[in-house]
C-alpha cells in the first residue's frame, strides 16, 4: 500500500469496497426527485454553475486538511474545494453522477455514500460541505453523522448556487418552471429548502450566513437547458417538460429579443457552523 492509499484507508470506515457500496445504497438509482439528476449527469455538469471562489473562501476554514464534499454530484463544489484544501473526498450515492465527477475532477477521491450513513471514521475531517443537497437529507440522521466525522473545531458548511431570484426578470422566468396556481390558491412556497434547522443537542456553534453575487455568461439556449436540470422538470412527463422549456424560451425571446447570449445574475447563499469540542 502506498502512502496515499494508506491515508485514504485511515479515514474511511470499514474495510473494502463492499462497506462503501452498502453505505451508499440509498435506493434504486433514479428513484424519486432526489436521484433524478443522474439521468442528465453530463448536462447537469455542463449547465449548472459552480460556486464563486469568494464564497468557497468564506466557507472553508484556514489550514483545511481533509474536506468532504457530501452529495458531491458531478463535482462542481469538489473542484472548487480542491484549490483550498489539502485533500478532497467526494461522497455521492449516484454512480451516474459519480462517473462524471471521476472524469472531470482530477485529484478528488470519490466514495459511495450518503449523509445519513457516512463511510468515514470518527473525527477525521476538517470540513464537511454540501452544495444544493441539504434539503434531500434527513437532518435527524445526517447532522449527527456530520458531527461524528468532523474534528473538534471542524467546519460544517452549506451552499446553494443558482440564478439570483432577487433580480426581477430571473424571478419571473423561474416562476415558469411550474404552471400558474389555480384561481383562489396560494402561489408555490419560496426557498424553504434553505432553512437550516439542526436537531437539538447537535454539537455546533452558532451558524453564520453570507451571500455572494456574480454574473455568468450563457447562451440563451443553455439558459433554457439549465432550467431543465431541476428535479421538477426532469421528472415531469415529457409533454410537460417540453412545455415548460418552451415557456422559458418564449419569455426570454420576449424580454431579450434577438439575444444569443445572456449575462445571468447568480447568487451563492452560504451557511457555516463549527463543531464544538468533544
Amino acid at each position: 500500500m502506498n502512502p496515499a492509499e494508506h491515508a485514504h484507508s485511515a479515514v474511511l470506515a470499514g474495510a473494502g469496497r463492499a462497506v462503501l457500496a452498502d453505505a451508499g445504497r440509498a435506493g434504486p438509482a433514479g428513484t424519486g426527485r432526489a436521484m433524478s439528476f443522474g439521468a442528465i449527469a453530463g448536462e447537469y455538469d455542463r449547465l449548472r454553475s459552480g460556486p464563486p471562489d469568494e464564497a468557497v473562501g468564506w466557507l472553508v476554514p484556514p489550514r483545511c486538511g481533509l474536506a468532504v464534499d457530501l452529495a458531491a454530484g458531478t463535482g462542481l463544489l469538489a473542484r472548487a474545494l480542491a484549490a483550498r484544501a489539502g485533500e478532497v473526498l467526494a461522497v455521492e450515492p449516484d454512480a451516474r453522477m459519480g462517473s462524471v465527477l471521476r472524469a472531470t475532477s482530477g485529484p478528488v477521491r470519490l466514495v459511495a455514500g450518503r449523509g445519513e450513513a457516512l463511510p468515514l471514521r470518527d473525527a477525521v475531517a476538517d470540513g464537511v460541505f454540501i452544495s444544493s443537497a441539504w434539503h434531500w437529507m434527513d437532518p435527524e440522521r445526517a447532522a449527527p453523522e456530520i458531527a461524528r466525522v468532523l474534528r473538534d473545531g471542524g467546519r460544517f458548511g452549506l451552499i446553494w448556487t443558482s440564478r439570483d431570484r432577487e433580480v426581477a426578470w430571473v424571478r419571473e422566468v423561474d416562476g415558469l418552471r411550474q404552471p400558474a396556481p389555480a384561481a383562489g390558491t396560494a402561489p408555490p412556497a419560496g426557498r424553504r429548502h434553505r432553512v437550516i434547522s439542526l436537531p437539538d443537542g447537535i454539537p455546533f456553534g452558532a451558524g453564520q450566513t453570507a451571500s455572494f453575487t456574480f454574473t455568468r455568461a450563457m447562451s440563451t439556449e443553455d439558459f433554457v437547458g439549465m432550467i431543465g436540470t431541476y428535479s421538477r422538470v426532469i421528472t415531469a412527463p415529457e409533454p410537460d417538460r417540453a412545455a415548460t422549456l418552451d415557456r422559458v424560451r418564449a419569455a426570454l425571446a420576449d424580454r431579450f429579443p434577438g439575444a444569443a447570449e445572456l449575462e445571468v445574475p447568480m447568487r451563492s447563499v452560504c451557511w457555516r457552523a463549527d463543531r464544538l469540542a468533544r
